[in-house]
């Protein structure tokens, strides 16, 4: 199943204005006003990173759900809509907990967020005993039962699927492979290198395998630029977000192999861009986002955004965005059928056709419960007085 991509999209604009699950896995429901919130409140709690490593992937999930609400008079669904948060630190050990609470004592109609893949396959048993719908908003790793489990933002190895092929018509000779060693970082590297051999690219690494550095510890990256040095590579891909992402850049622009093209995924995302500064000029990335994708939906959007940050948008922010919008218009069909629960609003999630989004229009895949959508190429330049992740061309449709 695909999605046309309208050419139209390609053209730039600048927006406007500045423990444990044996804590207890016992069968929930969770059902609009249990706890007292009332019959016409819904509670959807989000869980992110607001501490730890991702922290600044986490803080743009939570804001992106909260801008939505703010301009959609804090209703989902024409309902009222308490939004409980909660942290999920730098995964499964904080992320377990904090969901629990959400399902089992808050007993919130549905659950959303999500920075790790390592944090959504940890609460999937708490997901599907609860049989409330998961909507998450960031890289997901594949997941056999599906039924309850969403995704607004994209499959974890799709990233590197994207831009596999453009890398290995670009490139004359080996590409070095590096990234984080936890499950996210798997996933993405996987999306790459996989595709890449496929279509006949070598790597660099003396293995043939991907290189793994220590998570969340790794801070130095210049013992690893120091092996690539050694190795024929005329370029590098790599995945890596948050305050990793920083000290990669800047280390990475310093280091014998600076004049290597780098490839990423996410790299220079968000509020890393700003502290990155000048090391992230001519940095390549794949996103299924970019902040001056012409289109209203996407108009709309960063004008509110950059009204309320200092920042352009980001693909974090976006999906969140996007995790309310589906569920706004989830509750309103639920709400048609009668009673508002967290297993009618599952039902209606399967059966919502195109999301109009600042992404551009997409639609949940039959097979994956994650967005048939377009992924672009964007490198770091700039864009007035400010560097910009500036869009350069589409690169393909992926999802199923």
């Amino acid at each position: 199943m695909f999605l046309d991509v309208s050419l139209s999209r390609r053209r730039r604009f600048r927006p406007l204005g500045a423990a444990a699950l044996a804590l207890g896995l016992a069968a929930v429901t969770g059902c609009s006003g249990d706890s007292g919130a009332g019959d016409d409140t819904v509670k959807v709690g989000l869980v992110a990173s607001l501490s730890g490593t991702y922290k600044p992937v986490g803080t743009e999930l939570r804001a992106g759900f909260e801008l939505y609400l703010e301009t959609h008079g804090n209703k989902l669904g024409g309902r009222e809509v308490e939004l409980i948060v909660a942290d999920e630190g730098d995964g499964p050990p904080t992320a377990v907990p904090a969901a629990t609470k959400l399902v089992k004592k808050d007993k919130v109609d549905a659950l959303t967020g999500f920075v790790g893949g390592g944090s959504v396959n940890a609460v999937l048993p708490l997901v599907n005993q609860a049989k409330i719908p998961f909507l998450g908003s960031n890289g997901r790793p594949p997941i056999k039962d599906l039924e309850y489990v969403w995704t607004t933002s994209f499959l974890s190895d799709e990233p590197g699927k994207a831009i596999a092929p453009y890398v290995k018509e670009k490139v004359d000779g080996p590409v070095y492979a590096i990234g984080p060693d936890y499950q996210g970082g798997y996933d993405e590297l996987r999306g790459f290198t996989d595709e890449f051999k496929r279509m006949g690219g070598e790597l660099a690494n003396p293995d043939g395998k991907t290189a793994w550095t220590p998570f969340p510890k790794t801070t130095n990256f210049l013992p690893y630029f120091g092996e690539i040095a050694k190795t024929d590579a005329k370029a590098v891909y790599c995945f890596y977000a948050g305050k990793a992402a920083i000290d990669f850049a800047k280390q990475y622009a310093q280091s014998d192999i600076a004049d290597l093209p780098l490839y990423t995924a996410f790299v220079t995302e968000g509020s890393v861009l700003q502290a990155q500064g000048d090391a992230a000029k001519d940095i390549y990335s794949v996103l299924n986002y970019a902040a001056d994708l012409d289109n209203a939906a996407n108009r709309k959007f960063a004008a509110d955004w950059t009204a309320k940050h200092d920042t352009q948008p980001t693909t974090y922010a976006m999906a969140s965005y996007d995790a309310a919008a589906v569920l706004d218009q989830a509750i309103a069909d639920a709400a048609k059928g009668g009673d508002v629960t967290p297993q009618t609003i599952n039902k209606a999630i399967a059966g919502l056709g195109q999301i109009d989004s600042p992404r551009g229009a997409w639609e949940f895949g039959d097979k994956a419960h994650s967005p048939v959508q377009a992924w672009y190429l964007r490198q770091v330049r700039p864009d007035g007085n400010q560097l910009a992740n500036v869009m350069v061309q589409d690169l393909a449709t992926l999802g199923s």
